[in-house]
């Protein structure tokens, strides 16, 4: 049996899938991404690796490719193909009947229309502003000194929106922690800080080409408030995939790998 491997290199994480000849996934690892991409690369490879028997370095594997931020950095990598492509390759294999992508990841926004066959039809991306990434939260649940998953919950018990009106990062993150401070309720600021990233969202849900329902990619998928904000703005189903959100630009390179490695083997 050959496998054939996918490494996300994130600004935030770094992800790394295994697939088999099948297209079963063998290994999937999520670490934080270490300041030096290389070594976050290494760490996540291995972690990988030691879940496969047959497996013992990252070498073995038949192909592999290295996708996200830090691509040019994932060591033994046979190729590099963009991140846009393989968060729609992977869409496509968790889920073939979505077709339209909102990605948020660490330090940028993006939305994909996926073709029939897991390719890109047409996509957009915002990254002149951190403001509704990951990052973005992270700031956030810190000025409510609170954890990321604390604060995903927090604005599905708010019966009031109070709006945030700052579009960056530093701004909106002082802006919150004057109305905690004026004892404004955290729920309701919550759910404002929400509402303001889905209306960021509906300019690149257009470009994904998204009718009737959208699913999210990335770790901010798993924010709930931020699900029930973008189904209301945008008036669109989204659809939770059957496999981790954070995971798909991992899993989209190790198809591409499989993919490639057995047309290279014919």
């Amino acid at each position: 049996m050959k496998y054939y491997g996918g490494c996300d290199s994130g600004s935030t994480y770094t992800k790394c899938v295994i697939l088999d000849e099948t297209g079963k996934m063998a290994a999937d690892v999520t670490i934080r991404s270490r300041i030096n991409a290389v070594l976050s690369c290494e760490e996540s490879l291995k972690l990988a690796i030691d879940q496969v028997p047959n497996l013992n370095s990252a070498e073995e594997l038949a192909y592999l490719v290295g996708t996200g931020y830090g691509r040019n950095k994932v060591p033994f990598a046979d190729e590099n193909i963009s991140e846009i492509s393989c968060h729609a390759m992977g869409v496509h294999i968790a889920d073939p009947s979505v077709k339209a992508v909102i990605d948020i990841g660490g330090q940028d926004v993006k939305g994909i229309a996926v073709d029939t066959d897991g390719t890109v039809l047409n996509f957009a991306m915002n990254d002149k502003c951190a403001a509704g990434t990951g990052r973005f939260f992270e700031a956030m649940a810190k000025a409510f000194e609170m954890d990321l998953s604390e604060f995903s919950k927090l604005s599905l018990k708010a019966k009031n929106v109070i709006p945030i009106t700052a579009q960056c990062t530093v701004f909106a993150e002082s802006e919150v922690i004057s109305l905690v401070g004026e004892g404004k309720p955290m729920d309701e600021i919550a759910a404002g800080i929400e509402l303001s990233v889905a209306k960021r969202c509906f300019v690149m849900s257009k470009k994904a080409g998204a009718v009737d329902k959208i699913t999210l990619t990335g770790g901010c998928a798993k924010n709930e408030g931020l699900k029930e904000a973008i189904e209301k703005v945008l008036n669109l189903k989204v659809i939770d995939l059957p496999i981790d959100p954070q995971l798909m630009g991992a899993l989209g390179a190790a198809e591409f790998a499989r993919q490639k490695g057995m047309a290279k083997a014919r």
